[in-house]
């Protein structure tokens, strides 16, 4: 498939799989960097190697370490780099004050003082959606831990990224079928926070299950597992080749 479109994975890992990197994806449009999706340590790192400067715009889909950690060391790099407000940083209003208060309420941003954290970015919450470019992106929730804590993203006819979670039938089997690839966590094992192996065949019809690229994952043998199964699996530094947007459609009042 020849496109100008494509998502690029940062890393692919579970928070203790940190030999495959925090689980990260960038949207690139003709090569070029157009939204990071979340940032742990490990992410950012990536991200920086790869592309050589701060993202244009970052989104948060929950605020777990292993998907925030790398924001203090890009508030760094924003601040004294003089790239303030260089950075989109796009949030969902519900997680807005968790976020604050795992990342931004440090009290004393820097030693000398004078200075608010979020000042360093270009703050812009969101809940149905937000533009970016010309672009829409459909934003909707997620089941990871407790309602309205984690969020996932679509790009209509393009891809889904659905952060850490449970499987989504109620969103994913109605909003997706025109191609898209979705980015879904999957473990070798469900529990209560993320969906298992058993859980895709349980939960999602056939020809949804073909668009599945699974990430979030334990281990190279877990990956291994999943392909067994018949499931596409998303690698550290992989890209991916996408279909092109099509315009927003109404969204749904989630």
């Amino acid at each position: 498939m020849t496109t100008d479109w494509g998502l690029h994975f940062l890393g692919v890992g579970s928070s203790q799989a940190v030999d495959l990197g925090s689980a990260s994806v960038v949207l690139e449009r003709a090569g070029r960097p157009l939204l990071m999706v979340d940032c742990g340590t490990e992410a950012l790192s990536a991200y920086l190697e790869r592309y050589g400067d701060v993202p244009p715009a970052l989104f948060i889909t929950h605020a777990h370490l292993d998907h925030v950690g790398g924001m203090e060391r890009l508030f760094g790099k924003l601040w004294f780099g003089e790239q303030r407000g260089a950075t989109r940083l796009l949030v969902p209003a519900a997680l807005v004050p968790i976020l604050h208060s795992r990342i931004g309420d440090y009290p004393g941003v820097l030693a000398e003082g004078g200075v608010n954290f979020w000042e360093a970015f270009r703050f812009v919450p969101c809940r149905r959606g937000f533009w970016l470019e010309d672009l829409w992106f459909d934003v909707f929730p997620t089941r990871h831990h407790l309602h309205n804590t984690s969020f996932g993203l679509a790009l209509r006819g393009s891809f889904v990224f659905t952060g850490d979670t449970r499987p989504i039938p109620e969103f994913l089997e109605n909003w997706v079928g025109e191609g898209e690839w979705v980015a879904h966590d999957c473990g070798r094992f469900g529990n209560p926070s993320h969906t298992g192996l058993d859980d895709l065949e349980a939960s999602y019809s056939d020809a949804l299950r073909r668009q599945l690229l699974l990430y979030h994952y334990g281990s190279p043998d877990d990956a291994a597992l999943f392909r067994r199964h018949g499931y596409a699996v998303a690698t550290p530094g992989m890209d991916q080749p996408l279909q092109a947007p099509q315009p927003p459609r109404e969204s749904l009042d989630y």
